[in-house]
């Protein structure tokens, strides 16, 4: 199982930008609202996107979804894990966490 994170380390990581933040919701969901920097990435797509987007396999990584029911972001991170990524965390309270708590989101397209 993945290692979790806690919403206050993971804000203090995106602040410090020591973290590289992946939305396993994609479509719909991440543009109308992801967390800060936040890449699109859903399961289907890792083994065709993954070394697009994350091309550092030691970089630390924070995959997320919706909510602690959400499977999505697990995984995403167990299909990173299975590529040899070295660090992926998983943030198992998801967006919605985030957003109840009053921090800031971002919307629109992946750039």
């Amino acid at each position: 199982m993945t290692e979790l994170i806690s919403r206050v380390d993971l804000k203090a990581r995106i602040e410090a930008g020591t973290v590289t933040v992946v939305d396993a919701l994609g479509g719909a969901y991440y543009e109308q609202q992801h967390l800060p920097g936040a890449v699109p990435l859903l399961e289907n797509d890792v083994e065709s996107q993954a070394a697009e987007l994350l091309p550092d396999k030691e970089a630390t990584i924070v995959v997320y979804c919706s909510n602690p029911a959400c499977g999505n972001s697990q995984a995403v991170a167990t299909k990173l894990e299975q590529l040899g990524y070295q660090r992926v965390l998983k943030y198992r309270e998801g967006i919605q966490d985030w957003v109840e708590a009053g921090l800031p989101v971002e919307s629109g397209v992946a750039a």
